[in-house]
């Protein structure tokens, strides 16, 4: 399985909104210029986080995007299905079925309950990080010098 880097640029997005304060938002253009997205593509990233409610979009000359949820409620998986979708990783085809001469026994998937069993692990660990959580992260002591320059360019380039 591979992910769409939308997804990686949409949940810094997200994290970018988080740390805007209350009433502000912040253009689009702004947003994927920061994390290096191209604005027509990041544009329909942000439409689908729109469409989950996880964002919104404040129209106007002084418009742009910020949170729609409170940060503890977004999770990194939320923001996953916003941008992917909710199919699975795997879809068997019927190979051990075939091998086994098995017609119409669909009983003995074992590929199929093993990424089963995968697809609950990684979901279990996109869900149990939030905005806030990762927001956390980047607040710490390691990150002071990096997270000044990073509120200085929002003090700029966000609309109040």
């Amino acid at each position: 399985m591979k992910m769409k880097t939308g997804v990686e640029q949409s949940v810094y997005a997200a994290l970018l909104l988080n740390l805007l304060p209350d009433g502000a938002v912040l253009h689009s253009n702004e947003i994927s210029r920061q994390i290096g997205a191209s604005p027509t593509y990041f544009q329909k990233l942000l439409r689908k986080m729109a469409g989950a409610d996880l964002i919104t979009s404040v129209p106007g000359t002084k418009g742009g995007f910020k949170l729609k949820r409170k940060p503890e409620s977004i999770r990194v998986y939320d923001i996953y299905v916003a941008i992917e979708g909710q199919q699975s990783i795997y879809t068997p085809s019927g190979i051990l079925g075939d091998m086994l001469a098995l017609e119409g026994d669909d009983r003995c998937c074992f590929l199929g309950n093993l990424m089963a069993e995968a697809e609950t692990s990684w979901q279990s660990v996109l869900k149990r990080e939030t905005i806030a959580s990762l927001t956390e992260k980047i607040q710490s002591d390691q990150y002071n010098e990096q997270l000044n320059t990073l509120e200085k360019w929002l003090d700029e380039k966000m609309v109040i």
